[in-house]
């Protein structure tokens, strides 16, 4: 009996990841859990409620490497087994009947929750002690979820299915001096000897890929929709001068989403927190946005790098991913393509119809590359790319939207968020939807927009080209210079004093500067705009003699891409100058990558006689940058420089080590490229074994088995 009671279990098991649970519908979880920064567990548990709406005999829940405690079915003890992925429970359960099922956990786990900044003491690291770090705050330790998809139950007994909807309730209890933040409304926080249990209540059922939390030392901003929605903008002590900027336009882009979309916000409240070393730009969390805090940025990173796109695209998830989510794979285009396509228009509605077409443009540019070497993608393809989820998925609503209509493209949208509304939906639901609403046939806006490998730039165009003036204008130019006999300068300069925008003269600029004299470079230089500038200092990679009073004036500009590519092309072109250049430029930090910082460091320490007492200075604090205190961003930007001009300290290697474990795999990715490039020298082998002795398990095993391979 008990071999045939296993073979039944492993049976089921090769069963289960694809198996959608039709016969049971979980409503309710009531989780609780105690946080262990230092240990990084998490010990709770979790109550779930569920109707059998057909009997079964066999039932189970994601759980991937969770030590259980109890499982109780009704508050009795039920048999199950964990297999490390899955907790099966093998108990027959009534149809029309409803079952309570309670679990108690813990869970360490090695991916999904991440914990930043604790040492092996599990104290605050404290702050970022670098005497030019204010203005891009201190970082406090924090903790902070990514679900993505199905990964909530590395740390939650859950569901790795979107679409199994819960109505999800959380208490997490943390160490008091701290902010937790989680989906649903705060209903209370309660003091524990030293801790404190934070209350969260969801009035709506969600994806439980969809659940979160992030915990750091954030302080708040609250403002109100229109309609009375409660939004929290959070931030680190010491930022409140990078709220407005970073979070500039949030209350136009919610109210006009709102009025856009015609479905109110379906949520309690909306909450945006920034954590540090996330793996996106942002994540749409129910009701609670978490994003990268490299867009916590001031007044001039705005006009170079701002939140405004990733913002209103986690917020227009809110209704197209989070109210309605896809079934499968295949209709990823209804998560994606609809919320980039609404964060376009949010920035219609802030930055004007031009903006907007540029934008689209833009995108067409890239798709139609796509296109022409043969690497197109179907937008029903579960496996295509970000760049044809987001950006081919926005082209095909805004080609929807023409075809069918304003009026009727509102009102399928309309119906298709309310008939889905907490549900599940396909493409094919969509389309019948908006075929029902505008009684069009949209067989071939399927084939053509969403089956085809192949981008229609040719029609995208012509779109462009009719809804705005700008573009249509961009393009007789392009047009013009193909066919003309004129030179390009006097027919450039033609369409330049037209009625034309900055975006209209930036691609000008960067696509023909090199057909622009000295003469009207400097003209550009004198009266353009910020980003007319920008592109200037982009574009030249050879700096014309005549203009270096004009090029030496960026060295100021308010754009902290402009006096990054000024610096250093300054500096390279105009060997006695560079004292002059490293003091205009000496106190500027730049984004909160510390772009400009890290390259004045660079070109300090290699400036000969450049403040010769200082140099060990910024050596110091150049070769700090790599520790992991700081955002990979910038831990990254150092290696490259340290590895092109100033050599590795062995602290550096160690970090560099430390470094190949990131969780960030874009910056792993790196990390263990570099340090392949290092170990073909015989140098850093031997001073990489020598460093064996102070490295922790994880380190240790990966480079003894490096050194043993090379």
């Amino acid at each position: 009996m008990k071999y045939l009671y296993s073979l039944l279990l492993w049976t089921c098991c090769l069963f289960l990841n694809a198996q959608h649970q039709d016969k049971l519908d979980f409503l309710h979880a009531k989780v609780e859990i105690a946080i262990d920064a230092h240990k990084k567990i998490i010990e709770g548990s979790v109550a779930y409620k569920f109707e059998v709406l057909q009997k079964v005999d066999t039932f189970f829940l994601d759980a991937q490497n969770l030590e259980l405690y109890a499982v109780l079915l009704n508050n009795k003890k039920v048999n199950y087994h964990n297999d490390g992925k899955h907790i099966i429970i093998r108990k027959r359960v009534k149809k029309n009947r409803n079952y309570s099922l309670k679990i108690k956990y813990k869970a360490a786990p090695k991916q999904t929750v991440y914990f930043i900044g604790w040492d092996s003491n599990g104290a605050d690291e404290g702050p970022n002690n670098s005497t030019l770090g204010e203005g891009h705050s201190n970082k406090h330790s924090q903790i902070w979820t990514q679900g993505q998809g199905k990964y909530t139950s590395h740390w939650l007994p859950s569901f790795d299915d979107m679409r199994e909807k819960v109505e999800f309730d959380m208490d997490i209890t943390f160490n008091e001096g701290y902010k937790v933040i989680a989906n649903g409304q705060l209903t209370g926080i309660k003091e524990l000897n030293g801790l404190k249990k934070w209350s969260f209540n969801m009035d709506k059922p969600m994806s439980s890929y969809l659940l979160a939390f992030a915990i750091a030392k954030y302080q708040e901003k609250r403002i109100k929709s229109d309609k009375g929605v409660p939004i929290g903008l959070y931030y680190y002590p010491g930022d409140s001068m990078l709220v407005e900027p970073t979070y500039r336009y949030t209350k136009e882009i919610f109210d006009f989403l709102e009025q856009e979309i015609g479905v109110p916000y379906p949520w309690q409240q909306y909450n945006q927190i920034p954590v540090r070393d996330f793996l996106y730009a942002g994540m749409e969390n129910t009701g609670t946005t978490i994003f990268s805090d490299r867009y916590l940025i001031d007044s001039i990173a705005f006009k170079d790098r701002n939140y405004v796109m990733v913002n209103a695209h986690e917020m227009a998830h809110q209704w197209f991913g989070n109210l309605v989510t896809e079934v499968d794979g295949s209709s990823h285009w209804l998560h994606e393509g609809f919320a980039t396509y609404y964060a376009l228009l949010a920035q219609k509605e802030v930055f004007g119809k031009t903006h907007y077409y540029w934008k689209l443009y833009e995108s067409a540019l890239q798709l139609q590359k796509e296109s022409r070497e043969n690497r197109g993608e179907a937008l029903t393809n579960p496996k295509a790319s970000s760049l044809t989820f987001y950006e081919k998925g926005a082209w095909a609503l805004h080609s929807l939207r023409e075809l069918v209509g304003e009026r009727n493209f509102r009102q399928g949208i309309h119906e298709y968020l309310n008939k889905y509304k907490f549900k599940n939906a396909s493409i094919d639901d969509f389309l019948l939807e908006m075929e029902s609403v505008s009684q069009i046939d949209l067989s071939d806006f399927r084939e053509q927009w969403l089956q085809s490998s192949d981008f229609p730039f040719t029609k995208a165009k012509r779109s462009l080209a009719d809804g705005c003036d700008d573009l249509n204008i961009y393009f007789g130019l392009q047009k013009e210079l193909t066919t003309s006999s004129e030179d390009n300068q006097t027919i450039i300069k033609r369409y330049w004093n037209k009625d034309v925008s900055d975006q209209f003269k930036v691609q000008v600029i960067a696509n023909y500067s090199k057909s622009l004299s000295e003469e009207f470079l400097g003209e550009i230089i004198e009266h353009g705009d910020v980003m007319v500038r920008q592109a200037v200092a982009v574009s030249l990679n050879q700096l014309p003699k005549g203009l270096k009073p004009q090029l030496e004036s960026l060295l100021t500009d308010e754009s902290y891409v402009t006096i990054e590519q000024m610096l250093y092309k300054l500096w390279v072109h105009y060997p006695a100058d560079r004292k002059q250049y490293l003091d205009t430029t000496k106190n500027i930090i730049g984004f909160p990558d510390k772009n400009i910082r890290l390259l004045w460091l660079t070109l300090a320490l290699l400036t000969k006689d450049y403040e010769p007492l200082n140099t060990n200075s910024y050596y110091q604090e150049l070769s700090g940058y790599t520790s992991n205190k700081y955002p990979f961003e910038i831990r990254q930007t150092t290696f490259q420089f340290l590895e092109e001009v100033i050599g590795f300290s062995d602290t550096n290697l160690l970090d560099l080590i430390n470094a190949t474990q990131h969780h960030s795999w874009q910056f792993r990715k790196f990390s263990r490229a570099l340090l392949d490039r290092l170990l073909l020298k015989q140098e850093f082998k031997d001073r990489i074994a020598r460093l064996k002795v102070k490295l922790n398990e994880p380190e240790l095993r990966y480079i003894s088995n490096k050194l043993i391979i090379e």
